[in-house]
């Protein structure tokens, strides 16, 4: 069976999974739409933990970097590992004890002000949003490889089913259904990583592949071969780095606390019932993470040394069909600078920006033709770096139904990852926006009718960005991480571990962090781009890095203004200490 026919069977019963999930947990509750209840196992969180941390950027970007970085690419592993131990360790349980539905609900009333709770509402419905613009448009994407269907057709179709799910069962419809994408999306993760692993090394474990000497005869290790051809071919070795290491501290740093202060994932750790197994969930979910995280260096070492074997020096002619497939999507481009009809697979880009083709015609050996402005380097080929993942099961040749696997895990992924910041977006608007600040008077049943009506807003909103894609959303990921960790990261540890800390200190820090992060990355990334360099950035720390500076001053001036005003209340004083103490965390904690 073909693998188009093979993908249309493994997406279509994947999605009736999920429709049927929803089905069957449609909620008639604000407690049930924001956190399930209360009542989730924590193996089950741990699970549903996973999957929702596991977006389109850990299952098909990450290994892409690390393939195409080598050891700069470190910085995406060890940051956002960290980052979930971060949050597992400092925050998930003090929040489950404080017992609130959403993040700037915890903000709002720790520091008695709707301002602050506003604040973190702003901060909240950016950073989501900009995440659930690129998982959009990773579905689109996906549906258009391999169902051959329109981009356009393909986000259409994730909205449809997430609005299924999201708008009818809520956190509790989220939930189970991010416990059946888990499993989706790990099988077709590791499938191929071993079928891979055994190809090039002849062992069957991923993570023991990456140390083990490949097959061809060399007597090199993975690694070892890398080197090798990378450096023969004008990279550098793929071994080593090329960041500062004051840069390389900034990124991770910003990537940790980042992404520890991102509400989609925080907000799972309320769906349990008990403070201790806040902390359960929080392990089994480390242990699922790990099961990808782990295998991604392997896939990323792999898919480069596959790549390089199957395009350099082949003839455009003689290319493999995905090579020609994901021209046609406009993620490959080829230009023949030698005239020789070979593909030179070089050190440098082969032209300025990314391909633009002309709209007829082709070139003499049938390629789409690029009309970028061509570098002087020997480099003839682009490859985006989010495909290596979708294509390494076609380079290594494998069957045609790990292909439709791959396909049907990574929309898993995406859409897992969309439920849950699509679920945090409304809960932000219904709950924190109208009930606690502009509503208050709206019964239990109206607040449930304007969640629902807030998610399909939400979807909405989600969809015509992954339709229109602004061209800046690339450029902003490093907005994401760096607000977070610039604004909602620290307001919430001292908002749990600090009993002075005032409203007034973490409103003044979260504005100060938000500011100074964002101006810097502004600068950089649009109103300067030429002077994004090394030499101009401030302490040689990149716009990537910069929320790690911004965190810093937000402890600085969160600290400063707190102890120059007014202490908190007493009784929020007490409140602090009581969610710090053990005591009672096998007791069940109401919302």
């Amino acid at each position: 069976m073909d693998a188009s026919t093979l993908t249309y069977i493994f997406v279509g019963i994947s999605f009736a999974l999920y429709i049927g999930i929803a089905v069957w947990s449609r909620v008639g509750s604000t407690k049930e739409f924001y956190v399930a209840g209360g009542g989730i196992h924590p193996v089950v969180n741990g699970m549903a933990t996973a999957a929702d941390w596991m977006s389109a950027a850990s299952f098909i970007s990450m290994a892409g970097l690390i393939a195409f970085l080598g050891y700069d690419g470190s910085v995406y592993l060890m940051g956002w590992t960290g980052g979930y131990v971060l949050l597992a360790l400092l925050l998930a349980p003090y929040l489950r004890k404080f017992g609130k539905f959403t993040v700037p609900d915890f903000i709002g009333d720790r520091y008695y002000s709707d301002a602050a709770r506003l604040v973190a509402v702003v901060c909240l419905i950016f950073i989501s949003f900009t995440y659930v613009a690129g998982q959009m448009r990773g579905v689109g994407i996906v549906f258009s490889r391999f169902l051959e269907v329109d981009i356009n057709t393909g986000v259409v179709a994730g909205m449809a089913i997430v609005f299924m799910y999201a708008v009818l069962g809520g956190m509790k419809g989220i939930t189970y259904t991010q416990v059946a994408q888990f499993c989706v999306l790990i099988f077709a993760y590791t499938v191929p990583a071993i079928f891979i692993s055994m190809m090039v090394t002849g062992n069957p474990v991923p993570q023991f592949g990456l140390g083990a000497e490949v097959t061809d005869g060399s007597g090199l290790t993975v690694l070892g071969k890398l080197d090798s051809v990378l450096q023969d071919l004008g990279f550098n070795a793929y071994t080593e780095g090329t960041k500062s290491k004051a840069d390389i501290f900034a990124i991770t740093a910003a990537l940790m606390v980042g992404t520890a202060g991102l509400p989609h994932v925080i907000v799972r750790f309320f769906t349990v019932p008990k403070v201790s197994d806040a902390r359960k969930s929080a392990g089994w979910a480390l242990v699922f993470i790990a099961i990808l995280y782990t295998t991604a260096p392997a896939v990323g070492a792999f898919a480069r040394i596959n790549f390089i074997n199957e395009v350099n020096e082949t003839p455009y002619q003689a290319t493999p069909q995905w090579f020609k497939n994901w021209e046609t999507l406009g993620l490959i481009g080829w230009q023949d600078k030698n005239g020789d009809g070979a593909i030179q697979y070089r050190a440098g880009a082969p032209f300025e920006g990314t391909p633009t083709f002309k709209e007829d015609g082709r070139g003499v050996s049938g390629e789409r033709i690029v009309l970028n402005t061509t570098t002087a380097n020997a480099n003839e080929v682009y490859v985006d770096r989010d495909i290596m993942v979708l294509a390494n099961p076609e380079i290594a040749q494998l069957p045609n139904w790990v292909i439709a696997l791959v396909a049907a895990g990574s929309l898993a992924a995406a859409l897992s990852t969309a439920a849950g910041l699509l679920l945090v977006i409304s809960s932000a608007v219904s709950h924190d926006l109208l009930k606690k600040t502009f509503m208050p008077a709206i019964t239990d049943k109206q607040e449930l009718r304007y969640a629902r009506l807030a998610a399909a807003c939400a979807i909405g909103v989600a969809g015509y960005l992954g339709i229109n894609p602004p061209g800046f959303v690339a450029q902003v990921v490093a907005f994401a991480f760096g607000l977070a960790a610039a604004s909602l990261f620290p307001a919430i540890l001292m908002g749990i571990f600090s009993r002075r800390m005032n409203k007034e200190g973490a409103i003044a820090g979260m504005l100060v962090g938000l500011f100074s992060t964002f101006a810097y990355i502004v600068f950089f990334k649009f109103v300067s781009p030429e002077l994004n360099t090394e030499e101009n950035w401030l302490f040689g720390i990149s716009p990537e890095g910069i929320g790690a500076v911004g965190m810093v001053l937000n402890f600085m001036v969160s600290a400063i203004v707190s102890k120059t005003t007014k202490a908190p209340p007493p009784e929020v004083q007490a409140l602090v200490e009581d969610i710090r103490i053990p005591s009672g965390a096998k007791a069940g904690h109401v919302h």
